[in-house]
């Protein structure tokens, strides 16, 4: 068996911190630079944080899942680590770019593997106009917000904001509004990964919102633009018996 260097890193959680805990007992641990496989151990977010954190080594990664849902993690079971790694899948991510300029006419970017999302920032609702390669599909929504999500966070903010489930390999995107005011009927859209997506704020003052890249805020957004970044590319490795895609696929025959 191949000898895989390891390296863990774990939330500060608990749970989390005793299944670390247990590895190192029996894994030793490398250098992220000079390791095969990063072990993320905790729930989505801190798996979200710690491939952007980690991107630059070039290495995939493998969860433990120490949190809730963990879309993006794996089981901790009994069986050999090292032999599950081994016979994982890999599954490619491709991550957004979310562009901000704010209202001091700074620009901020910011990367997100699961959504952008656009949220009122006050009590009053948003008044956003939405465009698509640079044609306006919508001169005004008045909602709490609108979400743009990958495929692989389209099981995430996106379905609970009733967008649709996305296949891993459908060169789509979602694009969701947050509690729609006007238009009343509109549920979202599916658009092709090579679209360029822009939301401009129609009432700076009266309306501020903030723009969100996965879990980085960036508050009184004035234009927001986004789109697939495909030179950034995420490794995530999932055991074969249930890994993204079989639990991607389990969400289409929810009812």
């Amino acid at each position: 068996m191949k000898k895989l260097k390891i390296h863990i890193v774990a939330d500060n959680t608990p749970k989390a911190i005793l299944t670390k805990k247990k590895l190192l007992k029996s894994c030793p641990v490398y250098p992220a630079k000079k390791s095969d496989v990063i072990i993320v151990i905790g729930g989505d977010g801190f798996m979200l944080h710690s491939l952007k954190k980690y991107q630059f080594h070039n290495k995939p990664f493998y969860g433990l899942n120490s949190g809730n849902k963990g879309f993006l993690m794996n089981k901790i079971t009994n069986k050999n680590l090292l032999i599950s790694i081994l016979k994982s899948n890999e599954v490619k991510l491709y991550p957004l770019e979310m562009s901000v300029k704010t209202s001091r006419k700074k620009i901020k970017k910011f990367v997100a593997i699961n959504e952008v999302s656009v949220f009122r920032q006050s009590r009053q609702t948003t008044k956003l106009k939405i465009s698509i390669n640079n044609t306006v599909k919508l001169k005004a929504l008045i909602a709490d917000g609108i979400l743009v999500a990958t495929p692989a966070g389209s099981t995430a903010y996106n379905l609970s904001a009733k967008g649709p489930v996305l296949k891993l390999n459908s060169n789509n995107l979602a694009i969701t509004p947050i509690s729609p005011f006007v238009p009343r009927g509109w549920n979202g859209s599916k658009i092709n990964n090579k679209s360029l997506i822009k939301i401009e704020n129609l009432d700076l003052k009266k309306r501020p919102v903030s723009a969100v890249a996965d879990n980085t805020e960036v508050r009184n957004a004035s234009i927001i633009e986004i789109k697939i970044k495909k030179n950034i590319v995420f490794k995530v490795l999932y055991n074969k018996k249930f890994g993204l895609k079989e639990k991607n696929l389990a969400e289409h025959f929810k009812f």
